[in-house]
């Protein structure tokens, strides 16, 4: 570290990624410890809800999601750990200490971010663009490591006996062990390999390279599956697959129609302001649940909806539409049989 001139020292001309980043990730601790508690499942905010946005358009990771949003208790202990792991390294990355090891950490944190809510993002495609710098300064730090103003720095000025050891420079800062002939060709090959992870996510998720573009966030999107119809009930399930994350979709009309484009019964907005709880069964921590002027179903959010009546005892057999409208007008339907 001596022999590096100052103006070469390319871990101090890395200072400002290095505090932005560093305080990117140790606000998300702060933001949910300190300023406000999103760790109390009971609370409005709880920060596994807003995990559970991230499942229906994940990338490769939905499986991982999913298991988590239908285990409340698990969701919550790794919501604590991801909290803790953030916080970590954030103020590690912040003081410059053992700072290739927690870049390391940067890049992991940045790629969970990337795969599972990179497509969230109404108008400036906000975690897509989060996880692809989060993964990008993570591998600089990793080259650079911490410069003058880090503790990484002040342990080897003063000669502490760990950063005589071969790993220090590994995991800590100071000139990487590779040898100078192959390590162009590390920054050039992790250079494009990010790269190509930025414009493949581009794509996948935005349509960013070719073909249509499309955000997932704008408008919301509802799947319906399981519809049946026995006796006097109907019941089916519904999954909030798309749209603005901060919140939900507004029902104000679940129909059933017949084949001659007539109502045969129809749930109104305020029937499903006020419909009981005993009708939804929540998959996940995400709640379908009726609001003050409609029912709402948050972005993630996946139930089954039962609804009894006599009117449906007395349908013919045959082929019905099921019918649902949001307050903004946007309506799905799905075929249902009744036998």
């Amino acid at each position: 570290m001596n022999n590096i001139s100052i103006k070469n020292d390319a871990g101090l001309l890395a200072l400002a990624i290095r505090l932005v980043i560093g305080w990117t990730y140790f606000s998300a601790f702060w933001r949910r410890t300190i300023l406000t508690n999103k760790l109390d499942p009971k609370l409005a905010g709880y920060i596994g809800e807003k995990f559970n946005h991230f499942l229906p358009n994940a990338l490769g990771i939905k499986p991982i999601i999913q298991y988590l949003v239908e285990n409340p208790d698990t969701l919550w202990l790794n919501m604590v750990i991801f909290t803790i792991i953030e916080g970590i390294v954030g103020l590690f990355i912040l003081f410059g200490f053992f700072t290739r090891i927690m870049s390391i950490g940067v890049f992991g944190l940045a790629m969970g971010i990337l795969l599972g809510s990179g497509w969230i993002g109404t108008t400036c495609l906000d975690e897509w663009q989060i996880g692809v710098l989060g993964i990008a300064t993570g591998f600089v730090l990793f080259l650079t490591g911490s410069g003058k103003y880090s503790l990484d720095h002040y342990f080897m000025q003063n000669n502490f006996s760990f950063t005589n050891k071969k790993w220090f420079a590994w995991i800590g800062s100071g000139v990487l062990p590779i040898k100078e002939g192959i390590f162009p060709r590390v920054v050039l090959i992790g250079s494009f390999l990010i790269l190509g992870i930025t414009l493949t996510t581009n794509q996948v998720f935005h349509g960013g390279l070719w073909g249509k573009l499309h955000n997932k966030s704008v408008k919301p999107k509802l799947e319906i599956t399981e519809a049946k119809i026995n006796n006097n009930s109907f019941s089916f399930d519904v999954f909030r697959t798309e749209g603005v994350d901060v919140y939900g979709s507004w029902v104000i009309s679940i129909k059933l129609i017949d084949s001659h484009n007539n109502t045969v019964t129809e749930y109104t907005q305020q029937d499903l302001a006020t419909l009981d709880m005993a009708s939804i069964s929540n998959y996940y921590v995400a709640k379908v649940k009726p609001g003050k002027h409609s029912l709402i179903i948050p972005l993630g959010a996946k139930a089954s909806l039962h609804f009894q009546n006599n009117e449906i005892s007395n349908l013919a057999p045959g082929k019905y539409r099921l019918k649902i409208t949001d307050i903004s007008g946007a309506f799905w339907e799905h075929e249902v049989v009744k036998n």
